[in-house]
Parts: C-alpha cells; sequence; structure tokens
C-alpha cells in the first residue's frame, strides 16, 4: 500500500523535523532531500511533496523568488478505492485521528486529518475531480 499521486499541494511548516518524521511514517519514505531549517523533499513516484519553512522561502534576499502562507495548507493523495479501508486503519495505527471521513455526492470518498502544524491532509479516491481510479 503506497500513495501514489499528489492531486493538490503547497504546505509550510515551521517546525521541519516534527514535518519530517509525521510524512515519513506516513508516507513510508524517507526524504529524498532535507536542508536544516529550510525545507524536506518527499518523493512520490513520478511528484514530489515538498515543505518549505515559510520563514525561511519568505525572505526578499533568497536566491529564488520568495514564498510562503500563513494559516493551514491542504495536500490531497489518491488511493485506489480498494486501498481506503487500508488507509483507515493506517490512520489508526500511527495514532493520527480522521477529521472527516467524507462521500461526496457522486459516491466518491475521502478522509481528512491534520498534519503536526494543522495542514488540512486528504486521502481520496480521485473521483471528486474525474480523475481515474488509481
Amino acid at each position: 500500500m503506497k500513495l501514489r499521486k499528489i492531486i493538490e499541494t503547497c504546505l509550510y511548516v515551521s517546525d521541519l523535523e516534527a514535518a519530517r518524521s509525521f510524512y515519513e511514517g506516513l508516507l513510508g519514505e524517507a526524504p529524498l532531500s532535507q536542508v536544516k531549517n529550510r525545507h524536506v523533499f518527499f518523493r512520490l513516484d513520478s511528484a514530489m511533496l515538498l515543505l518549505f519553512n515559510p520563514a525561511e522561502t519568505n525572505r526578499p534576499d533568497g536566491e529564488l523568488p520568495s514564498h510562503g502562507t500563513h494559516g493551514p495548507g491542504h495536500v490531497a493523495f489518491q488511493v485506489s478505492a480498494r486501498e481506503l479501508p487500508a488507509w483507515r486503519l493506517r490512520l489508526a495505527e500511527l495514532g493520527i485521528a480522521i477529521e472527516s471521513d467524507w462521500t461526496w455526492p457522486n459516491g466518491a470518498q475521502s478522509l481528512y486529518f491534520r498534519d503536526p502544524e494543522n495542514n488540512s491532509i486528504e486521502i481520496t479516491v480521485g473521483a471528486t475531480w474525474m480523475l481515474p481510479d488509481a
């Protein structure tokens, strides 16, 4: 069982170590890249989950254009419908509380929970956006 696709992403975290630990446990993968106090990057097949510290990336004096935000962000991971029950169990094993177990009007299901920075994390079958089931 593996998360394979990021559907939506934009996450900024002030505690990179807590975020690294949370996502490493959730994804079952070590980070691809980590720069102390700046970022932690995870590869998910052909996509990347990028976690940035906005105190470091939202600075006009940086090498790259500044970016950052305040308040909770959102990321959605796509799984197959047959994997969703196993993800409910996996989240319980990790001690992660499900905030909402949602069924959309078209029957697609999504699980919502929070990371240590209060970002909204979703595991979905993807049908909410008419994406093919994984």
